[in-house]
């Protein structure tokens, strides 16, 4: 039998601050794997790792994302909040290294997709820059920020504008398949894991039973 060790809130406040991070950091489970991108207004580019990207709504279609506190240079939100656009692009299991060394701390004029070998890849009606490996790309416009009070971050919420994925991801019934996409996600703040399909389940209703759907 597996024995349970007990954190309270008093031995967690007791904690390295390295240790705490990384703790607290894996215990909302895997999250997506996203890279946000952006460019300022003298159009250097900027690439972020973000894992905190949240679904809040299919109609407008609205994205957020927890933004940490702007005690230091943040290039992601400065430039979303001066353009209106970004990116969000899926990060594939095959470049994870590449998306976690976006997490440096390179200057404002440094383009992480020349200092980690990504691509830059635009339309032609939208200003930020999508990751051409990406395997599911959206694009962004901003909506507003909510700033959380309590530790200092900022709830950054956007409307999707477009979305690019590979026509065989999506079903009839408007699932995306993101197993066939090949997409990574993250535990804690480095740690990239390879999703595995368990299953995919009708609509629970209280008197018929559940039908398993393909994925």
């Amino acid at each position: 039998m597996t024995t349970n060790k007990h954190f309270s809130k008093r031995d967690i406040d007791a904690l390295p601050q390295r240790f705490r991070a990384n703790f607290i950091n894996c215990l909302s489970g895997f999250k997506s794997a996203n890279l946000v991108g952006t460019q300022n207004a003298e159009g250097h580019l900027n690439l972020a790792v973000i894992s905190s990207v949240v679904h809040l709504g299919a109609n407008p279609p609205l994205l957020g994302m927890i933004m940490r506190p702007h005690t230091v240079r943040r290039d992601t939100i400065e430039n979303i909040t001066a353009t209106g656009v970004y990116t969000i692009n899926h990060i594939a299991s095959d470049w994870v290294d590449k998306a976690h060394q976006t997490s440096a701390r390179y200057e404002a004029d440094e383009s992480e997709f020349d200092t980690v070998g990504l691509t830059p890849e635009y339309l032609s009606d939208f200003a930020a820059p999508f990751v051409q490996q990406s395997p599911i790309k959206l694009g962004m416009r901003f909506v507003e920020s909510v700033p959380i009070t309590h530790n200092d971050t900022t709830l950054l919420i956007g409307e999707i504008q477009h979305v690019l994925l590979p026509e065989s991801a999506v079903t009839e019934d408007g699932h995306v398949d993101l197993n066939r996409c090949d997409i990574a996600c993250i535990s804690g703040l480095d740690n990239y894991h390879k999703p595995q399909h368990i299953a995919r389940y009708s609509y629970a209703k209280p008197d018929k039973s559940l039908e398993k759907l393909l994925p």
